[in-house]
């Protein structure tokens, strides 16, 4: 019996002609901060209760899940804006996002500060926190001539130093982009528009990876080919429901679990989505 393929289409795609690529970093590349979900709700539960509005903590939760989870993708200090907003609606003080942000970057730390040691000590590889198969890809794009790029919602420099941690600094071609301060400064849909502009790129030219909403609507919404990246980053194995389903909603073409099929996904962005089954 032939075994199913590990990409889903679910929006069939014709007369592309793949020259570019982006992807996403967090969830998609690198597993170094895995568990910031678990880190970031339950702090701004916390913000909200103490508020007093005397809603049950589900409700609250609810709320902060359903905000975090739309946002994810963009800069975080979206997320801490909209928790700001949410905070002032129910009648608490009026505070700078960013407080709020660095808060929850003080708490994600403490998880994720001894997986950076490990990594910058040599008793951890690269590997260890890579999305199986990323980086076979991301090579196996470049050697067809295929420019990529990183574009994140986590800050630049931490974007910078993360990449370099997992020996990733010298493989995207066209950039790694992160977060400023300064909203304006760097999103995806600037680094994207952006990418479009200067380098007289076709939508039809350039396919997205990625695991969050954000990316993946900006592209299909642009003409781009968008492929899903629903990766189970706790056990680096299967499909990760919740995101699958999400991101089938934010328009993607395909979904995938990791990229372990390298040359079966290359095969398929390069136009050849008929050769592939759905899982």
């Amino acid at each position: 019996m032939e075994k199913p393929s590990p990409i889903e289409v679910v929006r069939p795609w014709h007369g592309y002609h793949i020259r570019y690529a982006l992807f996403d970093f967090d969830g998609t590349v690198s597993l170094i901060r895995e568990g910031w979900r678990e880190i970031m709700i339950p702090y701004f539960v916390e913000v909200l209760s103490a508020v007093g509005s005397g809603e049950a903590e589900g409700v609250l939760r609810a709320c902060v899940e359903d905000f975090v989870d739309t946002l994810t993708g963009k800069q975080t200090i979206y997320q801490c804006i909209r928790l700001n907003e949410e905070v002032v609606r129910r009648g608490g003080p009026d505070r700078d996002p960013l407080a709020y942000k660095r808060e929850y970057l003080r708490r994600l730390e403490t998880r994720i500060c001894s997986r950076k040691a490990a990594l910058g000590n040599g008793e951890a590889r690269p590997e260890d926190y890579l999305v199986p198969g990323a980086r076979r890809f991301i090579d196996l794009l470049q050697s067809h001539g295929i420019r990529c790029y990183l574009a994140s919602g986590t800050d630049e420099a931490d974007v910078l130093y993360e990449a370099r941690l997992l020996k990733l600094d010298g493989a995207f071609e066209g950039g790694i982009h992160g977060a400023h301060d300064d909203m304006a400064a760097c999103s995806k849909e600037l680094v994207i528009r952006d990418m479009l502009e200067r380098e007289k790129i076709l939508p039809r030219e350039l396919a997205s990876f990625g695991d969050g909403y954000v990316e993946v609507e900006l592209v299909a919404g642009l003409g781009g080919l968008a492929v899903g990246a629903a990766t189970n980053e706790d056990t680096r194995e299967g499909i990760n429901a919740w995101k699958r389903e999400r991101l089938i909603g934010a328009g993607a073409n395909a979904i995938i679990p990791d990229f372990r099929a390298a040359d079966e996904i290359f095969q398929a962005i390069r136009g050849n989505w008929h050769a592939v089954s759905a899982v």
